[in-house]
């Protein structure tokens, strides 16, 4: 369960823009969504309110200040670059440091300064224009050849460890295959996590590379993707796999790449083979 509203207006606060609380109170009244999150919280609040006060760890401070330093030290080791590349699907934009590539999307034709604002909102950080360097091209030009991911060439350093986990393991759907939320979450040792990996997808900054398009909900359904369920449907095409029919549902709510499964079966579908 998820509210794109919400988590554009998550993206807004990041940005330092201030939410107006009449905003939040009418999307609250309107959406049936956030009514059974907010209910299902009030009840998670009341306990906790219930709990005694603990003192936290004496270790717990160090180790938050030296996770702020470490953040710190990679967000200021200089911007991203910025740079696009020609691909089967269409124009891509892809961002890159020296260790990897961070950023991954579909140009959609807005020109270079909404592009480099998006980036920046997603990964945290600046970015600017740079030549494309071979390191990057060739890694492209390998997925377009052979439909093969893996973490070679990819920088993900920072983000957390479960959403590291997630994608890691998404790498290993092989091409012309799909697999399942909770497949993932199991997978990693989180059997209950289904919706958090959902969310990992959701917020996949490598598309194609990580393969978050290879990631359905319990039923087959394709489910949501930001560039669109028929992108989503033409990019496994090319890898090999093709939809059933009763399972291309066209269930399409979010503005970057999101997939959220909606029941916890176990269910493993396997497409046409390989390309």
């Amino acid at each position: 369960m998820r509210c794109c509203d919400v988590e554009a207006l998550w993206d807004e606060m990041r940005d330092g823009v201030e939410p107006r609380r009449e905003h939040v109170l009418a999307h609250l009244r309107r959406c049936a969504t956030c009514q059974e999150l907010y209910r299902e919280y009030e009840g998670v609040v009341y306990c906790l309110s219930c709990l005694p006060v603990v003192e936290p760890p004496s270790g717990l401070v160090p180790k938050i200040l030296d996770h702020i330093k470490s953040t710190v030290r990679r967000h200021h080791a200089g911007p991203d670059g910025v740079a696009g590349y020609h691909s089967p699907l269409g124009d891509l934009y892809v961002a890159f440091r020296p260790s990897g590539i961070t950023y991954v999307g579909i140009d959609l034709g807005e020109g270079f300064e909404a592009v480099r604002r998006h980036v920046e909102r997603r990964l945290h950080r600046p970015v600017r224009e740079a030549p494309l360097p071979d390191f990057v091209r060739a890694r492209l030009d390998r997925y377009f050849a052979t439909w093969s991911t893996g973490p070679e060439g990819i920088e993900l350093s920072t983000l957390t460890d479960f959403e590291q986990a997630a994608m890691h393991k998404a790498m290993e759907i092989p091409p012309g295959e799909v697999r399942s939320y909770s497949w993932i979450a199991r997978e990693i040792g989180h059997p209950m996590a289904a919706r958090a990996v959902g969310q990992v997808m959701a917020r996949n900054p490598v598309a194609l590379l990580v393969p978050c398009h290879r990631v359905v909900d319990a039923n087959g359904d394709l489910h949501n993707y930001g560039y669109g369920l028929e992108v989503k449907a033409r990019i496994l095409a090319m890898e090999g796999y093709r939809v059933p029919v009763a399972n291309a549902s066209l269930r399409n709510t979010s503005a970057a790449p999101s997939e959220v499964e909606t029941s916890e079966g176990n269910r493993r579908t396997k497409g046409g083979g390989h390309r």
